[in-house]
């Protein structure tokens, strides 16, 4: 079985229901999708998980309408100065979850850009903030789910995928050309193509 998630229902409004595939919806936000995605993968065998949902791009990653893989995303775990935290002798701090190797590669075969991801609790709404993350965490897409959905994922020994369509630059909310339709047509098109690669 197959467990295809999104964070609200109008994201994946264009999927048909097809055998050996279960839909969910998360919740928005990296706590609603880690803990609903936890109590599901606890009551089914699923053997892979598919993220899928919209996202904004950083300057020249990719266009509003692009459908995009995320072959891995981070979350921003740190002091508000950028130092890491201190932990205590032996504690590891995980930031980063990527998606399965060999469905990445499928779908950049495919042609689709393979870019990395921010998670984060709030949507970015300045050029400052755009920039920063692009260069401290290497972020080309931001979400509010993927890092939780790939980790939830890993630590239930589950293949996951992230993929997402473009609706948005990030950085000013003025200039930032959201258009969920354009997003949805992109998010539509990887989808179908990353179930052509594991049907």
């Amino acid at each position: 079985m197959i467990l295809l998630c999104s964070a609200v229902e109008a994201e994946l409004a264009f999927w048909s229901p097809r055998p050996g595939v279960d839909r969910i919806v998360t919740g928005v936000g990296p706590v609603e999708a880690a803990c609903t995605l936890a109590a599901a993968l606890v009551q089914s065998p699923y053997r892979l998980v598919v993220n899928a949902g919209l996202a904004g791009a950083f300057d020249a990653a990719a266009e509003i309408g692009d459908g995009v893989v995320v072959a891995e995303d981070a979350i921003e775990l740190g002091l508000e100065t950028g130092a890491p935290i201190a932990l205590p002798s032996g504690a590891k701090l995980v930031n980063e979850a990527r998606s399965t190797a060999d469905l990445v590669e499928q779908l950049r075969a495919k042609g689709f850009p393979v870019l990395r991801g921010v998670t984060v609790s709030r949507v970015t709404s300045s050029e400052a903030t755009a920039g920063r993350l692009a260069s401290e965490l290497g972020a080309q897409v931001e979400t509010m789910e993927g890092f939780a959905a790939l980790r939830a994922a890993e630590l239930a020994g589950v293949s996951a995928i992230e993929v997402r369509g473009i609706s948005n630059r990030c950085g000013d909310r003025e200039r930032s050309g959201w258009n969920f339709d354009a997003g949805i047509s992109g998010l539509q098109r990887i989808v179908e193509a990353l179930f052509e690669c594991i049907r």
